[in-house]
Parts: structure tokens; C-alpha cells; sequence
């Protein structure tokens, strides 16, 4: 079946079908542009989200960023980034695949429609200007048919007629003839006439439009199947990118998953345990007594903390909680920064001292690497002097062992000061000073006798040492096992050196000031930083 055979006589219905069709093209056009719109829009405010929700470059360092619920947001904002990517990818795909092709296809399936319907018209008219010429014949055949009849009964009339001559009667014979033939002539041309236009009609009805409407049809069942392929792209262009969105999805997910609620605590406890101790207790001053207690009497006091620095505001007690006030007060003022970091708390001083020492390690090895490499570039030149000098090295040489001597010699500094900082024999007491009757405030030593001992300077450290000899008469019982993962020296008075991978037994567990007592298998005995060693307890 074929529309030049079924629908041979429904041109205007043909023609009506193919524009229709073209329609609905254009009009899926129109839908995926919007859709691509959408799209886009979409994808941009989701890119300005999350643009708008990413901390800036400089805030990235901020302590907030070290926890696994700020990482994990951070993650989830990426993700969301990459999504976006991925729908402005199904937007250009579907307008370069879609809507570029089908509005090309469409170009070209109206102008193929427009020759064959002008092929149609073409057919058309020629038939239409046979059939006039078979009518104006057929009209004058009829005509001078008539003529002729006349002709012929006039003579016939003429020649019963008595009183007519005989050359009005031979007039008469010869018109009728004349008409007679005449009327011939316009039979016969009339018979091949009307022989034309139906060789032409059957020509027009059976071959010119059956074929043009069979291209139609052909044209017509192309751009069905063309826009059906648009269909199938409009849902293969967003599976394409399904995995990937998939994988965005899946890193939300692994994100969400990534939270680890108490590896932020301890991050927290990290990052701004001070290594203090709590308050002591107020002592009682008995203002009832009238004889001023002596300078030797009134000495005791706690070891230093922050409350030193606070001043003629020292009589005040320590808060957790500070009071917030917008006025400008000492307690507002910042610590002044120094090379040792006295102005942190001891444990932060201890991790700054320790991120110091790893800095200036690196740069140390990359120094001596620098030496190593110019001290074979220089073996290299003496032995074939071609390549080069060996004295246009000297200078460099020179200046990587002046910065060795230097970095040895900031290493050892640091390293002095975190075997300060952070030997055991420490007691960090954070404690608010008592005054005695004159107003002076009482410093207590150690032993809780009374000294004498001038106000100390605020730009001291805000804290004392003291050590702490160790005194085991038996050995204790070993309650886990570490591994070293640094190297720790154990230059302060109570510590124990240990090498990185070597393993120690667990004596003691660290008590929040950061240090772990550990024994050798040898019997030897002390402290080390917990932070240095991955320790199993025993269960």
C-alpha cells in the first residue's frame, strides 16, 4: 500500500499531512531549546550555590577546615559543582545533537517538499491546458457541425424549390459540401484532441502523481523516523552522563559517610588543649588579723599561668566563659608573638615548636641534597675539565654549607625548647593569686613555703616548670605496647630518646598533658610524647 496508489485522488489531504509533519518538528525543536534552557539555568545556579557556600581561598586555613563534618561539606559543594558540569553537558549535547540536526533536517525536508509539490502543480496545469484545448475543439466540431446540418437542409430546400434557378441550386449544393467538410475537419481534429488528453490524464492519474506522492510518502516516513531518533537522543543524552552524575551522587554520599564525630572531638582536643591544670582552691585570707603577715610569709602562691598577665585585673577570677564587651580592656589585648612560642599554652607551644622543627628538617635535607648533588657536579668538572670549572661552584657550595650551618643550628635551638617545653617533670598549675593584707600578691613555690619573689613580667611564659624526679622501687606491670613513628631524642631530664619503628612497652598512659611513660626492654624507663608513637592497649 502506497499513497500513490490508496490515496491518488487526496491531494489536499496529502499536502496538509506533510506540513503538519513539519509542524511537529518544529514545534520538538522549540521543546528541547527550552528544555536546554532549563538546563542551563539550572546548572548555573547550582554553580553559583556552589560557589556562594565554598569558603574563600585565604578561610580555607582556618581551624574550622581540619574537621572531618567541615571536610565531608566541602566534598558535598565539589560534588555539586561536578553535577552541575554534568547537566551543561546534557544541555550542549541536546542542542548540538538535537535541535542543531533536526532544524538542519527540517531545512532540507522543506525544500524537498516543495519541489514535489511543485512537480504536482506542473502535471497539473499541463493537464488542465490539454483539457481546454479538447474543449474549445469539441466546441467548434459542435458548431460547425450545426453548419453544416443547415447547409445541407437549405440545399435540399432550394433543390425542391420551383422557382429556383439552377445556379441557386448548384450555389446551395456546393456551400452544404463546403460546411460538410468543414465539419469533418473539426470531427477529426476533435477526435485527436480528445485522444491527447486522455493519454495525458492517464498519464497524470496513473504515473506523474502516484510517483509525486510516493515521494511524499518516502519523505514524509523519513522525517518520522528522524524525529523519532530525536526522541531516542532526548533520553540517551541524560543516561551518557547517568554514571557520572551517579559517581557525584556516590561522593555525597561517601562524604555524608566520611563524618567521623569523634575524630573531631579529638581534633578539637587537639587543636586547643592548652596543657594547663585546673584551678586550685581560693585561699582563705582572714582580714580580721590586723598585723600585716611579712613578705616571707605571704609568698604563697601557685605557679605561674595567664592570670600573671593580666595586670592590676588579677584579683579577678578566672572565667571559662568570657564575658564579651566591645570596649577596648587589657584583657582584650593580643599576646605578643615570639621566636620560642612562649605566648601559646604549652601543649599548642609543643605542637608549633614540633611543626617547626619538621619545616626546618626539610629545608635541612633539601640543603644537603643541594651540597651532595654540587659536591658530584664538582668530581664531575675535575675529572673532565671540558664540562665545566669546578671554582664556578665554589660560591654555591659555600652558601649551602653556611645555610646547613644555619638550619643545624635553628634545629638545635628548636629542639632545645621542645625538650623545655615539653619535659615530664612540668607542673602546669592554671591557678588565680591570692593578696595578702597589704594588697601584695602571694607567689607559692612548690613546696608551699613562702618566697620572696618579685612580680613576674607578662612577657614571660605563662606557665612554670618543675621537675619531677622518678623514683620506681619495683617495676610496674606493662598495660599495652607503642610503635615509634618519629624519632624523639630525649634530651630533658626524664624522657627516654627512641627511634622511629622501634617498640616500646606502655608503663603508664597519658594523663592529657601529653606524654606517655614507656620502658625498653633493657629496664630503662620514661617519658615520650604520645604524639610520637601508635599505641595498643592491652585488653
Amino acid at each position: 500500500m502506497d499513497w500513490g496508489t490508496d490515496l491518488w485522488d487526496q491531494c489536499d489531504t496529502i499536502e496538509k499531512h506533510t506540513q503538519s509533519g513539519l509542524e511537529l518538528v518544529e514545534k520538538y525543536v522549540k521543546f528541547v531549546k527550552e528544555r536546554t534552557e532549563i538546563e542551563q539555568n539550572y546548572a548555573k545556579q547550582l554553580r553559583n550555590l556552589s560557589k556562594k557556600y565554598n569558603p574563600k581561598r585565604g578561610s580555607k586555613d582556618e581551624p574550622e577546615c581540619r574537621f572531618s563534618s567541615y571536610q565531608s561539606f566541602l566534598d558535598i559543594l565539589n560534588e555539586t559543582n561536578d553535577y552541575a558540569g554534568q547537566r551543561e553537558l546534557i544541555a550542549e549535547n541536546m542542542m548540538m545533537n538535537i535541535c542543531i540536526e533536526l532544524t538542519k533536517y527540517l531545512q532540507e525536508l522543506k525544500q524537498e517538499r516543495k519541489t514535489y509539490l511543485s512537480e504536482a502543480k506542473k502535471a497539473q496545469q499541463s493537464l488542465e491546458s490539454t483539457y481546454k484545448q479538447l474543449d474549445s475543439s469539441k466546441k467548434r466540431f459542435e458548431r460547425e457541425w450545426r453548419e453544416a446540418e443547415r447547409a445541407a437542409q437549405y440545399a435540399e430546400k432550394t433543390d425542391q424549390d420551383i422557382n429556383a434557378t439552377k445556379a441557386d441550386v448548384e450555389k446551395a449544393k456546393q456551400q452544404a459540401h463546403m460546411r460538410a467538410h468543414i465539419a469533418e475537419e473539426c470531427k477529426n481534429d476533435y477526435a485527436a484532441q480528445l485522444q491527447k488528453y486522455n493519454k495525458e490524464q492517464n498519464q497524470f492519474y496513473f504515473n506523474d502523481m502516484p510517483l509525486v506522492f510516493n515521494k511524499l510518502q518516502d519523505m514524509d516516513e523519513r522525517r518520522v523516523r528522524k524525529l523519532a531518533q530525536g526522541y531516542v537522543l532526548f533520553s540517551d543524552t541524560e543516561k551518557h552522563v547517568m554514571p557520572i552524575i551517579g559517581k557525584c551522587l556516590e561522593g555525597i554520599t561517601k562524604a555524608g559517610t566520611n563524618v567521623n564525630e569523634r575524630n573531631d572531638s579529638l581534633a578539637l582536643i587537639e587543636q586547643y588543649k592548652s596543657g594547663f591544670e585546673r584551678p586550685g582552691d581560693l585561699e582563705f585570707e582572714d582580714y580580721s588579723q590586723g598585723i600585716n603577715r611579712a613578705s616571707s610569709d605571704s609568698s604563697l602562691g601557685t605557679p605561674k599561668g595567664p592570670m600573671d598577665l593580666l595586670g592590676k585585673n588579677r584579683n579577678k577570677n578566672f572565667w571559662l566563659f568570657s564575658k564579651k564587651s566591645k570596649r577596648f580592656t587589657p584583657e582584650r589585648t593580643t599576646p605578643t608573638v615570639t621566636e620560642d612560642f612562649t605566648h601559646l599554652p604549652p601543649e599548642q607551644r609543643r605542637k608549633r615548636l614540633q611543626q617547626k622543627l619538621d619545616e626546618i628538617g626539610k629545608e635541612l635535607q633539601k640543603e644537603v641534597d643541594q651540597s651532595e648533588a654540587l659536591g658530584k657536579m664538582k668530581d664531575v668538572y675535575e675529572k673532565n675539565p671540558q664540562m665545566g670549572d669546578p671554582a664556578s661552584l665554589a660560591s654555591q657550595i659555600s652558601q649551602t654549607a653556611q645555610n646547613i650551618e644555619r638550619l643545624k643550628g635553628d634545629l638545635g635551638k628548636y629542639e632545645n625548647w621542645l625538650a623545655e617545653a615539653g619535659g615530664r617533670g612540668d607542673t602546669l598549675r592554671y591557678r588565680p593569686h591570692t593578696f595578702n593584707n597589704n594588697g601584695a600578691h602571694d607567689v607559692y613555690s612548690p613546696d608551699g613555703a613562702h618566697s620572696e619573689e618579685s612580680t613576674p613580667d607578662p612577657s614571660q611564659a605563662i606557665y612554670a616548670e618543675f621537675d619531677d624526679d622518678f623514683e620506681e622501687e619495683e617495676l610496674t606491670a606493662p598495660i599495652g605496647k607503642c610503635t615509634a613513628m618519629y624519632n624523639f631524642p630525649g634530651a630533658s631530664e626524664g624522657t627516654i630518646s627512641m627511634q622511629e619503628g622501634e617498640v616500646l612497652a606502655v608503663v603508664e598512659e597519658d594523663k592529657g598533658d601529653g606524654w606517655t611513660r614507656v620502658r625498653r626492654t633493657n629496664g630503662d624507663e620514661g617519658y615520650i610524647p604520645t604524639s610520637y608513637v601508635n599505641i595498643s592497649l592491652n585488653k
